[in-house]
């Protein structure tokens, strides 16, 4: 039977996100080909061209349901009312991180030409994005069907440096939020005058949950790797069989995310060392002998959501479009493939917290660790141990499921029944990365307590991340305090899987 294989290490599609991602980074740079420079140059002449001889969408008439009623006769003035009334949002801001992504992105989009932006705007869009600039942006608001319109107006409000636009600006306190007309003058960067059509083609696309998407895309990915390495180290530290996780196993299965997975365990097994032998049962509980199989699982999902959605960062998620000559009306804004895919991503950050939430169980549970006292404190009764943890992850967890429904159930029409089906991609990625946050809680909380359960058994050190989790983590021999340590050893597994490049301050969260 024919088999595949993925290496233990990123796949062309992760690597692919993670540079896409990394051109995102504020010492990075967009500039113009000379032959975008052209095509931007022609699509522009086309659009004009065709100025007066036909209708044009929010060009020649006006913006949504309003279609039927002519635009201003100022052009200026029609781009930057659209701008300002879409400028609405409201709640924690978009990391400055995604931000700058999804701004990216739209100036990517007009590289292809089908825009007809203004060449002049896209260049003081660009020259702001390569001095730094970044605007704060709501992270509520976007129905993500004729695009993020509302993050995005408040994005082109900053570039425009208008009363009401805000810009980061990060010093001494972290990131704070300033006028963006302020920001722009310290950077020495002119702001953007909006026409229609540029000021259109900013907004009408769906580059803020694309953004969202992606960055949490790589989270994911990062998070399953952990997941596969504590998975290791329990079932080497409690002396479990390594049948489970043998490529023979998986092999026959047929499913390459599976292999990777066992490999990862294999690896995090060998590096923790020969344990004492214990008496486990024939089989272990499934959240330790299956693993492989779940993050498997995420593993393929991740690769084939991670296609879906670098087409869409290749693509031009406009409206209207210039394709050979010919203006189309149409509806690339609309934004399913990435709710879709962020539908998917809730599932596959469910199971990788509930796998180590049930693993956390285990790990307490005397009954399951090797007859070790219960919640790991070597004082019961007198001490609590892992009663609090235990308590906590049980809530993230519970939460992760509430966040976990589908965005797109919950659809209501409106703009006067213009936008009747839309998919509320954003709703869903802001929703999966709060998800992906909390289950880089729960692991934070396996992590101190397989940190103890090292500590109790006198098993092997280990190298890496459990050297340094032991290293910085005491042994639990009297209650304290845990909530800092959780996050603390969260932090170290998020640094050490997630491999950040050096260069961006950590964005303020929005949990």
């Amino acid at each position: 039977m024919p088999t595949r294989h993925r290496p233990p290490d990123a796949g062309p599609v992760g690597e692919r996100v993670r540079l896409l991602l990394s051109a995102g980074r504020r010492d990075a740079r967009l500039d113009l080909t000379e032959t975008e420079r052209e095509r931007l140059r022609q699509a522009r002449r086309s659009l004009e061209g065709l100025d007066g001889s036909r209708r044009i969408y929010g060009v020649t008439h006006g913006f949504g349901p309003l279609v039927g009623h002519r635009a201003d006769h100022d052009r200026e003035a029609q781009g930057l009312g659209l701008v300002e009334h879409l400028a609405a949002g409201q709640g924690a801001p978009l990391p400055p991180d995604v931000t700058r992504t999804m701004v990216r992105l739209r100036l990517r989009g007009m590289t292809l030409g089908h825009s007809a932006v203004d060449p002049e705007v896209w260049q003081l869009l660009a020259d702001q994005w390569n001095a730094g600039f970044t605007p704060v942006v709501p992270g509520e608001g976007s129905l993500s069907a004729s695009g993020d319109l509302v993050p995005l107006a408040h994005a082109a409000l900053a570039s425009a440096g208008r009363d009401g636009g805000l810009a980061w600006r990060y010093g001494e306190d972290g990131w704070t939020r300033e006028p963006a007309a302020d920001v722009l003058r310290s950077l020495g960067v002119a702001p953007v005058r909006w026409e229609a059509r540029s000021a259109l083609a900013f907004v009408n696309g769906g580059s803020a949950c694309l953004a969202r998407a992606l960055h949490t895309h790589r989270e994911l990915s990062a998070l399953t790797e952990a997941a596969a390495a504590v998975t290791g180290r329990v079932a080497a530290l409690l002396g479990a069989s390594g049948e489970p996780y043998e490529d023979a196993l998986s092999r026959v299965r047929n499913q390459p995310g599976q292999r990777t997975a066992a490999a990862w365990i294999r690896r995090a097994m060998e590096e923790t060392g020969e344990a004492a032998e214990q008496d486990r049962p024939l089989q272990e509980r499934y959240s330790l002998r299956c693993a492989p199989q779940v993050l498997g699982a995420v593993l393929d999902q991740l690769e084939l959501q991670g296609r879906v959605l670098l087409d869409e960062a290749d693509g031009c998620g406009d409206n209207p479009v210039l394709v050979d000559g010919r203006l189309l009306h149409g509806g690339n804004f609309h934004a399913a493939p990435v709710a879709f895919v962020c539908e998917t991503h809730a599932s596959c950050a469910h199971q990788l917290a509930f796998l180590l939430e049930r693993q956390l169980a285990l790990v307490l549970d005397p009954s399951a660790n090797g007859g070790l006292p219960p919640l790991l404190t070597p004082r019961p009764g007198a001490g609590s141990g892992f009663a609090g943890v235990q308590i906590a992850a049980t809530s993230h967890l519970a939460r992760v499921r509430q966040l976990g429904y589908p965005a797109s159930f919950t659809a209501l029409p409106t703009n006067l029944h213009n936008q009747d089906q839309v998919p509320m991609a954003l709703n869903s990625a802001n929703a999966v990365a709060d998800m992906t946050e909390r289950a880089w809680w729960i692991l934070g909380s396996l992590l101190l307590a397989v940190n103890q359960l090292a500590h109790l058994t006198g098993g092997p050190p280990g190298a890496g991340l459990w050297e340094r989790l032991r290293a910085r983590f005491p042994v639990l021999d009297r209650d304290r305090p845990l909530a800092a340590e959780v996050t603390a050893a969260a932090e170290e597994a998020r640094a050490r899987f997630l491999a950040e490049e050096a260069g961006d301050p950590p964005a303020p969260s929005s949990v």
